[in-house]
């Protein structure tokens, strides 16, 4: 073992005035190979769905009075950028407004103190935002998950407004852009129909805590659409869902990241629901069908009673949804064919599921879009680290950038959010990391790095932590800038700076990984 290299305060004189620079000391344990660069372990990386089923965001017939782009303003006169397109009801003063697509709630001001009266905010795939300003009232609450068609609130006059209308933008990587193009982008035809509304009741929060400013953008894709063949489906079109029954799937979604409907898609599929229970030559039975061997390993507890029952609806949905995610249904949409396939081989059963599914809405999942090799628990331990040549230029490419703003979906140049600013740090050194925190946590596992007990974190490694997308998933990633005082440099609510990692340390997930030495192959 060689001795330790020590390379103490070079970053006083690349950041200057940034804090604990002058004392900051790079550590790295010395190996032979210290200094050889390694090559990248790969992930393949799912092509996103282009249409994820839109829909007017108005459910009665509707004329357009202001569209987008320069305008005078109808209150102050003053001349300036209309952000949205403003739709009116033809048929009432009070018409239901539906999320435009699926999504997480983001913001729903149900306190009409504002310019924006009333309004919400959706998170969508890919960078995208939709907002619905001037409620009458509110229905939805930050960090639930809807679907496309969805009502959210009703058409008011709340705020800055002359009169009943929708206010509504879309935002692309946090830039207002023109919303009927954006709609029509996605198939919808803006002629005056309304919006279709999703049936059944509106699905439950997902009951985590939304953290501003902690939450990433490029996280989730849409349900696949249904190819062939079909069988089923053709002759037995989705019927209403009992209320107890949707509020299972959704209970059970808001567990795993699914959209409920894709539990819908197999409940519909396998039993109508719970309505046919017919029974199997190979014993499946329960909700969700289960076979007696597989609910002996696969077998959840949904209700809280301490036991998994497979005659039990609560058991059967919880764990249909987690064995779902356990053979990849968060991995992309050809993730969730294989997990289907895994769910039942047939051939048909994967297209009938998934046209059941968008016939209840379809949705989103809250999942990432690269599918990385199996890694350990510990990753590769004998990867030599980065050197610190290598990390004081991570550190002066992020530290030129302390200050910009926190968005939500955006990659920069002009703003990031917590995933896409380390993505981008690694990238000035030729290391191109995913999209996700939870892409980039399954990447260093799967060889590209090692985890390190916290006490024995060094700058330049990245620690994980739970957020909003729930307890038992890495919704943010931060870089250590200074062990000693536990200080990091990372995209949070306030923007691009020095903050502390060791806040999350209760956290359920607290990771911290090093990344290895190695040189980018793609």
């Amino acid at each position: 073992m060689s001795k330790l290299l020590v390379a103490a305060a070079l970053l006083a004189a690349l950041i200057g005035g940034a804090p604990f620079a002058a004392g900051l000391v790079l550590v790295t344990l010395g190996t032979p190979a210290v200094d050889e660069q390694l090559r990248v372990t790969s992930c393949s990386y799912a092509t996103p769905a282009t249409d994820g089923g839109w829909t007017m965001p108005l459910g009665e017939p509707y004329q357009l009075r202001d569209g987008f782009g320069l305008r005078s303003h109808p209150l102050t006169g003053v001349e300036q950028l209309h952000e949205g397109v403003d739709l009116i009801s033809t048929a009432s003063t009070s018409a239901p407004v539906l999320a435009a697509s699926a999504g997480v709630v983001r913001v729903a001001d149900s306190v009409d103190d504002s310019a924006s009266g009333r309004h919400v905010t959706i998170d969508h795939a890919g960078g995208l935002q939709t907002l619905y300003l001037h409620l009458a009232s509110v229905g939805v609450t930050v960090g639930q998950q809807v679907t496309a068609g969805q009502q959210i609130g009703v058409e008011g006059t709340t705020g800055a407004s002359t009169g009943p209308h929708l206010h509504f933008e879309v935002h692309a990587h946090g830039t207002p852009t023109d919303p009927i193009k954006a709609l029509q982008d996605h198939g919808v035809v803006v002629d005056g129909t309304p919006g279709r509304p999703t049936g059944g009741q509106a699905p439950v929060s997902l009951a985590v805590t939304t953290e501003t400013g902690t939450g990433e953008g490029g996280v989730g894709f849409e349900l696949p659409a249904p190819g062939e063949p079909r069988l089923v489906s053709l002759s037995n079109p989705p019927i209403p869902i009992p209320s107890a029954v949707q509020a299972l799937y959704q209970q059970a979604a808001a567990e795993t990241q699914l959209p409920w409907t894709l539990l819908a898609g197999v409940g519909m599929e396998e039993t109508h629901h719970g309505a046919v229970m017919t029974p199997h030559p190979r014993g499946a039975t329960g909700l969700m069908q289960f076979l007696p061997s597989t609910w002996a390993t696969e077998g959840r507890d949904g209700d809280g009673d301490g036991r998994a029952d497979i005659t039990n609806p609560a058991d059967s949905a919880v764990s249909a949804a987690h064995y779902l995610v356990k053979n990849g249904a968060t991995r992309g949409p050809d993730g969730v064919k294989q997990a289907l396939r895994v769910y039942n081989p047939r051939d048909f059963y994967l297209n009938d599921v998934l046209y059941y599914a968008h016939a209840y809405g379809g949705g989103t999942i809250l999942g990432g879009l690269a599918d990385c090799p199996p890694g350990s628990a510990l990753g590769d331990p004998t990867l030599p680290p980065m050197t610190p040549e290598r990390i004081q230029a991570m550190f002066a490419w992020a530290t030129a950038r302390v200050g910009l703003p926190y968005q939500l979906g955006a990659e920069g140049p002009d703003a990031y959010d917590c995933s896409s600013y380390v993505q981008a740090t690694f990238r000035s050194i030729g290391i191109t990391l995913p999209r996700t925190a939870r892409d980039q946590r399954a990447w260093v596992a799967a060889g590209n790095g090692f985890r390190v007990a916290p006490g024995a974190e060094q700058p330049g490694d990245l620690v994980f932590t739970n957020t909003w997308l729930g307890p038992n998933v890495v919704g943010h990633v931060m870089l250590v800038y200074d062990p000693a005082s536990h200080t990091s440099l990372e995209e949070a609510g306030k923007g691009a700076g020095f903050y502390r990692y060791d806040r999350y340390a209760d956290r359920t997930i607290y990771e911290i990984w090093r990344v290895g030495n190695l040189t980018d192959t793609a």
